[in-house]
C-alpha cells in the first residue's frame, strides 16, 4: 500500500501502540492483576522521537479492549503488537482507525505477523519482522530521520499500567527448543544485553520502583558468568537504593546448582518462575523439555522455597496423548502437596503457530474443524483429544476455576502456609498463596453477566474451537467503512473438513521457514 505522506503544516506526529489481546474467557474486561505486564509498547515507543512525536500506549490486557472512539481517531501511525491468537485483534483495531482517518500509518509486528506474513501484507501497511529495534528504521522511512531516535531506550513514563513494579529485560529467547514453545518456532538465538544497557533501564526508572520483574524468556540462559555479572550488578544497584526485591523467568537447569540459588537470594531475589509444565517425566521428555528431568521436581521446589525464594510455576495438560482421569490425579496430586505452591495457571497445551508441536497435530490430522486462530489458546480446544470431547471440555472449564476443588485449594493453601510460614516473608507468603485465590476467584463468563445484567450476552462458552462463540470484540463498536467489514471475519486455521484453510497455506506451509521447521521435528534441545 502507498504511504501517504503527512500535512506538512504539522511537525509532531502522533502515534499510538497498542498491545492487542483477547480475553482468556472471552470478556471485554482488563485484568490488571495478570503479572507480567505486557511491556512491548513500552519499549516500541523507544524508537520515536519525543520532540517530534506526540506517544500514546494502550494494553489491552491491563485496559481491556480499546472502545475510545476520540483515542481510534486520533492517531497518524498505529502500531501493533501482540500474540499469535491477537491476529484477528490487531485486524478490528486497523478497521477502526483506517475509518476514522484513511491516511493512517499502520504498522504491525510480533509473533502472529512473523508466523504469517503473506496474509499480513494484505492488512497492514509495514510489517516489522525482526526485534523491537527495526521500529526505529520503521519511523526513519515512514515518517522522516528527525522522527527516530539515535540510540532506542525504553519510555517506562509512557506505561501507565505498571503500578508499584520495575520491569527490566537483561537477555532475550532462550538457549533450549521446548517442542511447543514459540520462540523455538521461530528458532532464535540466546541473546544478552550488555550490563550498562541493563543498568540504564533500571537507573531510568528512579528508586520509587524498588521491586523489579525481569521480563527475559530466561534469566539463567547459557552463560553462567553472565548470570553472576548480572547479579552482582543488581546487588551494586541495591546498595545504591534503585532495587530492593526482584523476580525472574529461569529453566529448570538454574536449580541444578544449589549455590545458584543462595546467589540469587543474596542479590535480593524474592521468587523465580520457571516452566514445569508437568510432573509426568514421560511427558516432558516427549516434548523435548530435557532440562525438567535432571532433578526431581519436588525436591528442587523445596530447595528452592527453603532458601528463601518464592517458587512459581505453570501446569500445561496435552489432552491429546494423556486421558483426562490421568490428569485430574495429576491435578489432585498437585492439590494434597503443600510442600510446593500452587500454580500460577492450569491450562491445556496450545498449538502455538510455527512450532514443532504445531507441524507435528498438522501432520496427524489432529486440528479440529473450523478452527480460528483465535482458538488456539489455553482455554480453548482445538485438538482431538483421546478422550470424548464432551469430557474433555468438561475438564477444561473445571480447571478455570478449580470448580470441584475448592475445599483442596483451602486446605492446600493452610498446609503450605503452616510449613513455610517461617520461611517467607508475608509479601512472598502473599505473592505463594495468591495464585489458587486467583485461579478460584476468577472473573468467568457467567459471573460477570451477573454482574453487568443489562450488558448483551454471549452464548455460554463450549471449550471447544469448532462451536466456540467469538468474543463480542467481533461486533464493531461503531460502524466502519464497508471496505474493512471484512476485518472482523474471523481468520480459520481449518475448514469445515478439519483442513488447513487456503488463505492460511502459502505461511502455513510453503515458505522456506516452514520447511525448516518440518525438517526441525523432533529434533533434541
Amino acid at each position: 500500500m502507498k504511504l501517504t505522506p503527512f500535512p506538512k503544516n504539522r511537525t509532531k506526529k502522533r502515534i499510538l501502540i497498542i498491545n492487542c489481546y483477547f480475553d482468556d474467557m472471552r470478556l471485554p474486561v482488563g485484568r490488571k492483576s495478570k503479572l507480567p505486564h505486557a511491556m512491548g509498547p513500552a519499549y516500541l515507543a523507544g524508537a520515536f522521537s519525543d520532540r517530534m512525536c506526540d506517544i500514546r500506549l494502550y494494553n489491552e490486557v491491563y485496559s481491556g479492549p480499546l472502545e475510545d472512539e476520540k483515542l481510534l481517531s486520533w492517531p497518524d501511525m498505529l502500531v501493533l503488537t501482540g500474540l499469535n491468537t491477537s491476529f484477528d485483534r490487531m485486524l478490528h483495531l486497523t478497521a477502526y482507525v483506517r475509518t476514522k482517518n484513511r491516511d493512517v500509518i499502520v504498522v504491525a509486528g510480533g509473533p502472529a505477523i512473523r508466523a504469517l506474513p503473506s496474509l499480513s501484507k494484505g492488512y497492514f501497511d509495514i510489517l516489522c519482522m525482526g526485534d523491537m529495534e527495526e521500529m526505529v528504521q520503521v519511523a526513519e522511512e515512514a515518517l522522516g530521520k528527525e522522527y527516530a531516535v539515535s540510540e532506542m531506550h525504553p519510555r517506562f513514563d509512557l506505561a501507565y499500567w505498571m503500578g508499584p513494579y520495575g520491569y527490566v529485560e537483561s537477555s532475550r529467547y532462550c538457549n533450549f527448543k521446548c517442542s511447543f514453545c514459540s520462540l523455538t518456532g521461530e528458532n532464535r538465538t540466546y541473546q544478552k544485553y550488555d550490563l550498562e544497557v541493563i543498568r540504564k533501564q533500571i537507573v531510568s526508572q528512579g528508586k520509587r520502583k524498588n521491586t523489579f520483574i525481569f521480563l527475559d524468556n530466561n534469566f539463567y540462559g547459557n552463560d553462567r558468568r553472565y548470570f553472576l555479572d548480572r547479579v552482582e550488578l543488581i546487588k551494586e544497584l541495591r546498595g545504591q537504593g534503585y532495587i530492593k526485591k526482584w523476580s525472574a523467568p529461569v529453566t529448570n537447569d538454574l536449580f541444578h546448582r544449589s549455590e545458584n540459588l543462595k546467589l540469587a537470594r543474596e542479590a535480593g531475589c524474592i521468587a523465580l518462575f520457571s516452566g514445569l509444565e508437568s510432573f509426568d517425566m514421560e511427558w516432558l521428555r516427549s516434548i523435548k523439555k530435557l532440562q525438567n528431568v535432571q532433578v526431581p521436581q519436588i525436591e528442587m521446589i523445596r530447595r528452592c522455597i527453603d532458601q528463601g525464594i518464592v517458587f512459581l510455576y505453570g501446569i500445561i495438560f496435552d489432552v491429546t496423548s494423556r486421558p483426562v482421569s490421568y490428569l485430574r490425579e495429576e491435578l489432585e496430586f498437585i492439590l494434597d502437596t503443600p510442600d510446593i505452591p500452587l500454580p500460577s495457571y492450569f491450562s491445556i497445551i496450545a498449538p502455538i503457530l510455527g512450532t514443532p508441536f504445531f507441524y507435528d497435530c498438522l501432520d496427524k490430522n489432529l486440528f479440529l474443524p473450523k478452527t480460528k486462530l483465535r482458538d488456539l489458546d489455553s482455554t480453548t480446544l482445538s485438538l482431538k483429544p483421546m478422550d470424548p470431547i464432551d469430557e474433555v471440555a468438561t475438564f477444561i472449564s473445571d480447571i478455570q476455576t478449580l470448580r470441584g476443588y475448592k475445599r483442596q485449594v483451602l486446605q492446600h493453601s493452610y498446609g503450605f502456609f503452616r510449613k513455610y510460614r517461617a520461611v517467607l516473608s508475608p509479601f512472598q507468603m502473599a505473592v505463594a498463596l495468591s495464585n489458587g485465590a486467583i485461579t478460584a476467584l476468577q472473573l468467568t463468563p457467567d459471573r460477570w453477566f451477573r454482574l453487568n445484567p443489562f450488558h448483551t450476552r454471549n452464548r455460554s462458552r463450549t471449550h471447544v474451537s469448532t462451536t466456540e462463540p467469538l468474543d463480542q470484540a467481533y461486533r464493531p463498536i461503531f460502524r466502519v467503512d464497508s471496505q474493512y467489514e471484512g476485518y472482523f471475519k474471523p481468520t480459520f486455521l481449518t475448514d469445515e473438513a478439519g483442513y488447513l484453510t487456503e488463505d492460511l497455506e502459502q505461511d502455513v506451509l510453503n515458505s522456506n521457514a516452514a520447511r525448516d521447521k518440518i525438517a526441525r521435528l523432533g529434533q533434541p534441545c
